[in-house]
């Protein structure tokens, strides 16, 4: 590649990021991975990192974004196809997920009758952190195969689980579109959203009339306005039986080998994700199986829509970190007004608040992954995996935009451009708010969890007021929560403030356990003190009188 033209040279650009470890250039989520009980993971995660850091697998990100999903509805004759065609990155994308478990390795112990193991959540969760920063949207079958597990192993669906499940269990990829048995891998989709509805599920009218056998076999009909990754081999599906809304287990394929009745209608036209294909699909008489019992579908599919809301969480830190870890990149090999652009104190203030916020936003998903590790054997860990995922999935997911448009802002014109990953990082940056319930969906679950366990909701908050120690920010921001959940006038008016006070302290408290304690301190006084004692203060503008420098080379050495 020349740097020379005929009428200049090329120079005061930053070198391409790639060739990097994301695993061993981050020293925020190696030691929250060594604090929240991964650390027998370290060297397959930095194996893992090397691999995702390559330029490889860094232009196989771009590439599946630019050369984006085709749908072909019908072949030449007329006749209906119903398939996505993937350019091979995103195939290349898959394979190097599949075969690091991503989709899986939570739920190994049940092929072996083994125990599960500790820290088996937090190594995941890395992954994706360190995934979602090259690329995102192949991520949605991995996320979608994961959480499915959960629901299969409900008693109903026991029969469907023993077919399914060890070839949902391999870590291995097969894109091919034919039926499960003549495949060696398999991947799980869902379809819940309907036009009308939206979040409001129970508003769905897709009907599921059952057909009399004793096996649960159900006739679908209607439509799904979001459909993700319809190359899937099967979807958990929510549908209105006689006994109310109930979740079905629909495959691609039946077990005669025919082709279900999934008609793909268009493949969605998305801001960002556009890797992934989102179709909207006519379920015109297709064959599912229920799972759960029939009137029980949410509280079924909810337990899917937990583990992949928990992902959303490491995705959103994974993706703040790679605008980061560009604009701190750019920064130390861009030169303006005779300095380097790092060694100007305004932009070093601006790059320190952003690494303040996503060194919180790690800490804070993999504790979360430390409390589903354990939520089994611990009944406080199961209360703070239950009250706690919307609350940190709220305040992550909302972080995104405000970080990445200020990673590209401190990249300039080379930040806009689509030729880099931050042109995309913006576009992709509001999904995961939207995806797996908003904000306000979040709050209100958040409230439906105190309501039903009120006792485990407060023995949550008490446990963050117990690390957090009597007075100071953290008790203070915790203590205005409290007050504004306990007066049921107020609660779900100010429940935003409410749950951003929580995650706030939440992060602290995290922070405090695994970072230095200038960092903590720097986050405390900057997003729990002052004027700007929230989220969307402007970067640069909260934190003072850190250590700007020291923060940064912590964020990305060297």
């Amino acid at each position: 590649m020349s740097d020379s033209f005929e009428t200049h040279e090329v120079f005061n650009q930053s070198p391409p990021f790639v060739d990097v470890n994301l695993y061993a250039d981050d020293a925020p989520l190696r030691l929250a991975v060594q604090r929240e009980g991964g650390d027998g993971a370290a060297a397959n995660l930095d194996r893992f990192g090397a691999l995702l850091g390559s330029a490889a697998a860094i232009e196989d990100g771009q590439t599946a974004n630019v050369r984006t999903p085709v749908l072909h509805a019908f072949d030449a004759r007329g006749c209906r196809l119903d398939t996505v065609e993937f350019h091979p990155a995103y195939h290349a994308c898959m394979r190097r997920s599949t075969a690091q478990g991503l989709h899986c390795s939570t739920w190994e112990y049940l092929l072996s009758g083994g125990a599960p193991r500790r820290g088996r959540h937090v190594e995941r969760l890395a992954g994706i952190y360190m995934t979602s920063q090259v690329e995102t949207g192949h991520l949605c079958p991995i996320v979608m195969t994961h959480a499915c597990v959960a629901p299969l192993l409900q008693e109903r669906s026991l029969t469907e689980a023993s077919v399914w499940l060890p070839k949902i269990l391999v870590r291995g990829y097969d894109p091919a579109f034919r039926p499960m048995a003549e495949k060696q891998a398999v991947t799980i989709g869902m379809g819940m959203t309907e036009k009308q509805g939206g979040s409001d599920v129970r508003a769905n009218t897709t009907k599921a009339e059952p057909l009399g056998g004793d096996d649960g076999e159900y006739r679908l009909t209607g439509h799904k306005w979001f459909l993700s990754a319809p190359m899937c081999d099967a979807f958990l599906m929510l549908a209105q039986a006689p006994g109310g809304l109930s979740c079905f287990f629909v495959p691609r394929f039946l077990p005669d080998g025919s082709v279900n009745a999934l008609h793909l209608q268009r493949l969605k036209d998305k801001l960002g994700d556009r890797s992934n294909a989102s179709s909207e699909v006519e379920l015109a008489g297709a064959h599912g199986w229920l799972v759960g019992d029939e009137g029980r579908g949410v509280p079924t599919i909810i337990e899917m829509v937990t583990l992949t809301r928990l992902d959303c969480v490491a995705s959103s830190a994974g993706l703040m970190r790679w605008g980061l870890a560009n604009a701190v990149h750019h920064a130390r090999h861009r030169s303006a007004f005779q300095k380097r652009l790092i060694d100007h104190a305004l932009m070093a203030s601006v790059l320190a608040d952003m690494a303040l916020t996503v060194e919180a936003a790690v800490a804070l998903a993999l504790r979360l992954g430390r409390a589903f590790d354990r939520a089994h054997e611990d009944g406080g860990e199961a209360a703070y995996a239950r009250f706690m995922t919307p609350v940190i999935k709220y305040w992550c997911c909302k972080l995104v935009p405000q970080l990445a448009y200020e990673a590209m802002e401190s990249m300039g014109g080379n930040g806009y451009v689509e030729e880099g990953t931050i042109a995309r990082l913006y576009r992709q940056a509001p999904l995961n708010a939207i995806w797996e319930g908003p904000g306000n969906v979040m709050c209100l679950d958040m409230l439906r969890a105190m309501d039903k366990d009120r006792a485990a909701a407060d023995s949550v908050l008490q446990q963050l007021s117990g690390a957090a120690g009597a007075g100071g920010p953290i008790a203070d921001a915790l203590a205005g929560a409290a007050a504004i959940l306990a007066d049921p006038a107020r609660a779900e008016g100010e429940a935003r403030f409410a749950v951003e006070q929580i995650a706030l302290a939440a992060a602290a408290v995290a922070l405090r356990d695994s970072a230095p304690e200038p960092v903590a301190d720097a986050f405390i006084a900057a997003r729990l003190t002052g004027r700007h004692s929230g989220t969307y203060g402007t970067f640069g503008g909260q934190a003072r009188g850190v250590d700007a420098r020291a923060i940064l080379e912590r964020a990305l050495p060297g």
